[in-house]
């Protein structure tokens, strides 16, 4: 089954595609890491992402579309597997596109998991996070916070704030989010497809809805 995950950064659906991925055998395909290997290997198409994501605006839908089929295609045993969506599509266009290429490819996406959020919560999440820039590791500084202040447990990495979490940064993406990406839920919701999930409850909570609203 191909499952999008729809909702505004910070909602959590990261966190639940690690859940679906370790317990599931999941793929998961999402633009944000997508955009963060490039953007780290200062590849042409990363720089280009990279004064977008700055910024808080969504990158372009030309510098996301072909690199999302590019790593579905790539996806073994697809047909067999759960592929998670995280991040795309974004907007209503992409959403089209995303239909008319799986339509070309004989498959469709199966579910769309929308996690409701408050924006306090997503605020809170986000200016918080810290990140390991060697291994990618994710930390919380109240909510999952490293054994070490300052320090990856997984590399001995130093932990960093993105660029993009600050405050103002973060209400920016949350806005945007509202005006480009909220118009997706009533477009799954009248195909059908739509799940929505409390994403302000725990991890475990989520998995465990999410589980009982696909009918495992």
């Amino acid at each position: 089954m191909n499952i999008i995950l729809l909702g505004p950064p910070g909602a959590g659906k990261g966190t639940l595609s690690s859940k679906i991925i370790d317990r599931l055998g999941a793929v998961q395909i999402a633009t944000g890491d997508i955009f963060r290997y490039n953007i780290s290997n200062k590849t042409e198409l990363g720089m280009k992402a990279k004064s977008y994501m700055d910024r808080g605006d969504l990158v372009p839908d030309e510098l996301t579309i072909d690199l999302v089929w590019d790593a579905f295609d790539k996806v073994e045993d697809r047909e067999e597997r759960i592929v998670l969506f995280d991040g795309f599509p974004r907007n209503l266009d992409q959403a089209k596109a995303l239909d008319k290429g799986m339509a070309e490819r004989n498959t469709e996406v199966g579910k769309v998991v929308y996690f409701d959020v408050a924006d306090n919560i997503l605020i809170e999440r986000i200016t918080g996070r810290r990140v390991c820039p060697d291994c990618g590791a994710t930390y919380h500084i109240t909510n999952s916070k490293p054994s070490k202040e300052g320090v990856c447990d997984k590399c001995g990495g130093e932990l960093i704030q993105r660029n993009d979490d600050n405050e103002e940064t973060v209400k920016n993406r949350i806005s945007v989010y509202n005006d480009f990406t909220s118009p997706l839920i009533d477009y799954y919701k009248k195909a059908g497809k739509l799940i929505k999930i409390d994403g302000a409850k725990t991890p475990e909570e989520v998995f465990n809805e999410f589980n009982d609203k696909l009918g495992k």
